[in-house]
Parts: C-alpha cells; sequence; structure tokens
C-alpha cells in the first residue's frame, strides 16, 4: 500500500492528480521567480538586459496565480464524484481541457521569458502580452482560459444534475458561473482610464476575492467532513453564510479599490466599511467543525492535511482580514495605496488564504493514492511537513512584517513628507529602513524557499512503508455515515 495505487481513484480523482502535480511545478516557479525578483530589488541591475525586473515579477505573480487555480481546479475535480456519487460527466473533456491549458501556460511562459515585448499594436496583445497588470497574458491565452473555465463548468454542472444535488453542489455551481464571466471583464478596454480601471478591478478583485472564497468554502466544507466526519448541516451553514457576506463585503468592498481612480465620492464610505469581512465565516465553520469532531470523538486520520487547514484558519483571518482591513480604510489608504503595505497584505493573505487550501488537499489526494493509508500519529518522517508548514510559515510573515516596515517607511517619507512626488518617491527607497527591510525580505524568502523544498520532498515520499489503513480506525465508519 505504500506504493501509488490508482485503482481506488475514481476517473476526477485521476484528473485531480495531473492538475495538483502541474500546481506543485507552479508553486516553484513563482518562489524561484519570487528570490530572483527579490534580488532585483536591492540589487537592480541584476539580469537586467536578460531578464529585467518587469519580466520576474510578472512571471512570479501570475506563476501564483495559475497555481493555485491548478489547486482548485484539482480540488473540485477530486470531490466531484464523491459529492455527486456519479462518474464525472464529460471526462474526456475535462482531460483535454487540462492538456491544452498546460500547453498553453507553457507557451505563455516561454514568449514571457524570452520574447517579453513587442510594438504597441493588435499583434502584441494578441501573441506576447496585453501589457495590463496581473493580467499580462495575450489575447489567445485569455480565450483559452475562458473556454477550459467553461468546460470545468461543463463538467461540474452536468455531474451534479445526473448524481446527488446538495447545498455544497449549488454553492459551487453558481460560484463557477462567476468564475468564467468576471474573467470577460479584463478582455476589452477603454479608452477613458478610470472607465477601464474600474472594469480591470472586476477580475483582480472579484474573481479572486469573492469568487475564489467561495470556492475555497466549498472546498473546505467538503475536507471537514472527510477527514473530521464533521456533520454536513454544520458546514453548509457557514457555507451559506460566506455566500450572504460575500455580496457584500465581497462586491461591495471591491470599493476600496475605487478610491483614487476618479470614482465618485460614496466609493469612500462603501469601500471603507464592506471590507474584510469575508474569512469570518471559514474561521467559524473550521472552529464548529473541530468542536463537533471532538464531541463525538472522532479521530483525524490525515494530520498534516488537518494541521494545514487550521493554518488557513488563522492565515486567512489575519492575511486576508486584519492585513487588508487595516489598509482600506480610506484615511489610511490615501497614504498607504501603491506601497509595500500593498504588497506584505497580498504575501500573508495568498499564502493564508489559498495555499493553505490546496497544499492539505494534495496530501488528502495523496492518502487515497497510497492506497488510503494512516496518515495520523506516528507516521513515519512527519517532521518533514511538520517544518514545511513551520517554515513557510515564518517566511510568510517574516516577508510580510519586513514589507510592512518599508511600507511605513515609504508612507512617512513619500505621502506625508514627501506630498507623493517622483523626488520623494526615490528618496524614500533610499532610507536606511527601507533598504534594511528589504534585505531581511530576502532572508525570509529564503526561509519560505526551504520550506518549500522540504514540501515538495514530503510530498514525493510520504507515506512510503505505511502499512495501517486508515478505514480500519474508531469513528471513521461514523466520520463517514455523519457526512
Amino acid at each position: 500500500m505504500a506504493a501509488f495505487d490508482t485503482s481506488r481513484l475514481n476517473g476526477g480523482q485521476k484528473l485531480a492528480i495531473k492538475y495538483f502535480t502541474v500546481a506543485i511545478v507552479l508553486f516553484g516557479a513563482q518562489v524561484l521567480f519570487g528570490m530572483v525578483a527579490g534580488l532585483q530589488y536591492v540589487k537592480p541591475d541584476l539580469l537586467h538586459q536578460a531578464l529585467p525586473f518587469s519580466i520576474t515579477r510578472i512571471v512570479h505573480i501570475n506563476a501564483m496565480v495559475v497555481w493555485l487555480l491548478y489547486g482548485f481546479l484539482g480540488a473540485v475535480y477530486w470531490l466531484l464524484e464523491d459529492e455527486s456519487g456519479v462518474p464525472v460527466v464529460g471526462l474526456g473533456l475535462g482531460n483535454l481541457a487540462f492538456y491544452v491549458l498546460t500547453a498553453a501556460v507553457g507557451v505563455v511562459v516561454v514568449v514571457f521569458l524570452f520574447i517579453q515585448i513587442g510594438p504597441g499594436n493588435d499583434l502584441t496583445r494578441w501573441l506576447i502580452t496585453e501589457g495590463r497588470e496581473y493580467i499580462e497574458a495575450p489575447r489567445w491565452a485569455d480565450i483559452g482560459i475562458v473556454v477550459c473555465a467553461l468546460i470545468f463548468f461543463y463538467n461540474v454542472a452536468a455531474t451534479f444534475m445526473k448524481g446527488h444535488f446538495s447545498g455544497i453542489s449549488g454553492v459551487l455551481t453558481l460560484d463557477l458561473i462567476a468564475l468564467a464571466g468576471l474573467y470577460l471583464a479584463g478582455m476589452f478596454y477603454e479608452v477613458n482610464i478610470s472607465h477601464d480601471q474600474y472594469w480591470w478591478w472586476w477580475v483582480i478583485h472579484l474573481w479572486v476575492e469573492a469568487t475564489w472564497e467561495v470556492l475555497v468554502g466549498c472546498i473546505l466544507a467538503w475536507a471537514l467532513m472527510t477527514i473530521l466526519g464533521t456533520r454536513r448541516k454544520i458546514v453548509t451553514t457557514w457555507l451559506y453564510v460566506e455566500v450572504v457576506l460575500m455580496l457584500g463585503s465581497g462586491i461591495l468592498g471591491l470599493g476600496h479599490h475605487y478610491f483614487w481612480i476618479g470614482m465618485p465620492e460614496y466609493w469612500l464610505r462603501i469601500g471603507g466599511f464592506f471590507s474584510a469581512l469575508e474569512p469570518m465565516p471559514l474561521v467559524a465553520m473550521v472552529v464548529h467543525s473541530v468542536y463537533d469532531s471532538g464531541e463525538h470523538r472522532l479521530r483525524n486520520t490525515n494530520h498534516p492535511a488537518f494541521a494545514w487547514f487550521i493554518a488557513h484558519t488563522m492565515g486567512n483571518f489575519f492575511g486576508a482580514g486584519v492585513w487588508g482591513f487595516m489598509q482600506t480604510l480610506p484615511q489610511i489608504n490615501l497614504y498607504t495605496h501603491g506601497t509595500q503595505w500593498t504588497a506584505s497584505h497580498g504575501h500573508v493573505a495568498f499564502w493564508g488564504a489559498y495555499v493553505t487550501i490546496v497544499v492539505p488537499m494534495v496530501y488528502l489526494a495523496l492518502q487515497k493514492r497510497r492506497g488510503d493509508i494512516w496518515m495520523g500519529s506516528g507516521l513515519a518522517g512527519a517532521w518533514r511537513w511538520k517544518w514545511a508548514l513551520g517554515l513557510q510559515a515564518l517566511g510568510t510573515v517574516g516577508m510580510a512584517m519586513c514589507l510592512l516596515i518599508a511600507g511605513y517607511v515609504q508612507s512617512f517619507t513619500e505621502r506625508a513628507i514627501g506630498g507623493s512626488t517622483w523626488e520623494a518617491y526615490f528618496h524614500a527607497q533610499t532610507q536606511p529602513w527601507f533598504t534594511q527591510a528589504m534585505h531581511w525580505r530576502m532572508v525570509f524568502g529564503a526561509v519560505f524557499t526551504l520550506g518549500f523544498l522540504l514540501l515538495a520532498w514530503d510530498l514525493v515520499v510520504i507515506g512510503v512503508g505505511e502499512r495501517r489503513p486508515a478505514e480500519a480506525l474508531p469513528g471513521r465508519q461514523e466520520a463517514a455515515a455523519a457526512a
């Protein structure tokens, strides 16, 4: 049972393994290019002619978005047949979409690295890059992403329509409509820059902070029933609360991006009030689930996955919630927007809210792929996943604090004293606390990199030699019945 055993996997889970594999590879690319970009920040002439900072930053951020998207797709395919009770409808199309999407990602990365830029015409926009921050992919790739998202939606919706339809499946299906539809907002241009930014933020904010948060809620709800045996009514209730708050904080919270782009003044009040509420139901879901499992004396058979879910609870609350809210009030954001405060929030929020939901799903997949083995106490080599989680958490918090200090220097020197002039912008980046913070950021970046390497090692070897089956443990049957 220690070797990979695909006989226990259904069709959707076999496809999920492919998505998880590519996701971890792209996670490594994100870390690699993040370290290079960080070095270029403290040594600007590093690789300047061959691989400038503008390109390493693009690859770093886009790799993060794409690998998390792969992880979400894999997680949904993993749970799809278990939740619906029937085989995935259109699985062949789903496999085709995976290979097409993966090939497209490879081509886009090669273009970013070796062609990089082009003249400002339609040929560049279609074949090289659209030049829009965070969604730099060329137009042909945009179309491919939407097509693959629609195939994914068909797989999920048709499967649930054929099989069992639950509260989780209903929320998931509706969320996938938004996942495909909102991306379209970034595929057209407005001549007026304020109008263009208005729609651009629909992708950058709503696609990530609304649809992704609900998708995470669906995955987390299913996972808690699986590893803790939490009652369905508990996770479904908190999932519905998450959807309700998303309609307020996720959508109207978009207003904190409209403060300084020429939008009406009422966005100052809307954006300042409706922010940072989304993580609350997910925190409550985990806390309630842990309490419920304790009340029923259920046992967790996958300690790595459970530990990462706990990290998700804290990381999502502090990273997306506290770290986000402290800079979305307009009185504060006036001084902090566009500084390293934003990068500080971005690092801790993406790791805390999204990385910590994909990684435990990979551990759940590996448990079953190894033959549904025991991955609880007494697991050989458990120090690897513990140190991987600890080092990544330490590296993330360390980088966030360093960037927060650098952002404070920028806010004080550049904005409060210098009045947001170009001279003040460059002067702020020569201040000792700023430069020291950026150097220390690299130290914590190295800590995070070590955590990733340990994680990659653990994902390859975890469970090798383990013979204890998970299903023989007390409480596992009760957990399945409660779900």
